[in-house]
């Protein structure tokens, strides 16, 4: 999920910004030092910026220090391996993202069960994947769309690589309409979005975040969002179940630890965070960033990401991904 330079810069300054939570008085026994919350993407995107956000105001709330290493590659599963193998004292944690219910079955072969492995805290934030068209397309609908892609075909449906989030939102579409697209992958989904707006590319299920300036601009059209309900930043745009019954997909954040983290911490970690999620700055934040809180409690969250891995599991299992 990258962000365009202008809207990072923005967001990034706002979150340096953010006016630092109340301090609890009261020391605390954890963090007893530095807590390192791991991000698999590079600093700049999305996911990036919320770990920022979070990891400031755990570090305002407990007294402690929180900071954010992003530690790329191998589509998050170093940074998730990372985790996994460190030792269960709640000094390491890691933003979990949808990408990590993909990898369980993109890479079979992982030296880590990523569900075994983790003990989940709490969720963060989701955002829809949004089917967004060039505007030479003449629809205007997800009917429309449906009817215009059995007409032609094979249209070329960008995506950020193989396996990304745009990959299968693009799948599970097409298993669900019996639509077929020509996949083209890119190295990320920045340069996807560009050849969207170029024409190089005439579909993707983009992340919000990532191009509601485009969408604002009308240099992409937005046709529904993959999330239940609709987006409070396009509330006009419908979703995507409106008209196929069904059909999810939307990149979400959290926040887990090694398995084995102690109970006592994992409950401070998750009433801090929710604190974080109803706070109306933190809100304010998250409205800037075109995504929803996602509160809950420990249990909630490894129900929601265990319900994710199974669902992708089985998309990418019949739709035939391969990573790599």
């Amino acid at each position: 999920m990258k962000l365009p330079r202008r809207a990072f810069l923005q967001l990034a300054a706002g979150a340096a910004a953010f006016p630092a939570a109340p301090r609890i008085a009261k020391a605390r026994a954890y963090p007893t030092r530095t807590v390192r919350l791991i991000v698999g993407f590079a600093a700049g995107g999305g996911a990036d910026i919320m770990a920022r956000l979070i990891g400031q105001w755990l570090s305002e709330r407990t007294g402690g220090s929180f900071i954010v290493e992003n530690r790329t590659g191998a589509g998050t599963n170093l940074a998730t391996e990372t985790v996994v193998n460190a030792a269960p004292d709640g000094h390491t944690l890691l933003l979990a993202t949808s990408s990590n219910a993909f990898n369980a079955t993109l890479y079979p072969d992982l030296p880590f069960n990523f569900l075994r492995g983790i003990v989940p805290i709490a969720g963060v934030d989701r955002e829809p994947h949004v089917i967004e068209v060039n505007p030479s397309l003449p629809v205007q609908t997800v009917p429309e769309f449906i009817a215009y892609a059995k007409a032609n075909p094979g249209l070329n449906m960008g995506s950020g690589g193989v396996g990304s989030g745009n990959h299968v939102a693009g799948e599970l579409f097409s298993m669900m309409t019996g639509v077929r697209f020509t996949h083209v992958p890119y190295r990320g989904a920045a340069p996807a979005l560009v050849d969207l707006m170029g024409g190089q590319v005439q579909v993707l299920f983009a992340v919000l975040s990532s191009s509601i300036e485009h969408v604002r601009a009308g240099k992409v059209r937005a046709l529904a969002v993959g999330t239940a309900t609709r987006s409070a930043v396009l509330q006009d745009i419908p979703t995507i179940a409106d008209f196929v019954p069904g059909y999810e997909a939307s990149f979400w954040t959290g926040v887990c630890a090694p398995k084995g983290t102690p109970a006592e911490i994992v409950d401070t970690l998750n009433k801090e965070i929710n604190a974080a999620l109803a706070d109306p700055r933190m809100r304010t934040r998250f409205a800037e960033l075109s995504v929803t809180a996602m509160p809950g409690s420990p249990a909630d969250f490894g129900k929601f990401v265990a319900e994710e891995t199974e669902r992708w599991g089985k998309v990418i299992k019949t739709a035939g991904i391969r990573a790599g």
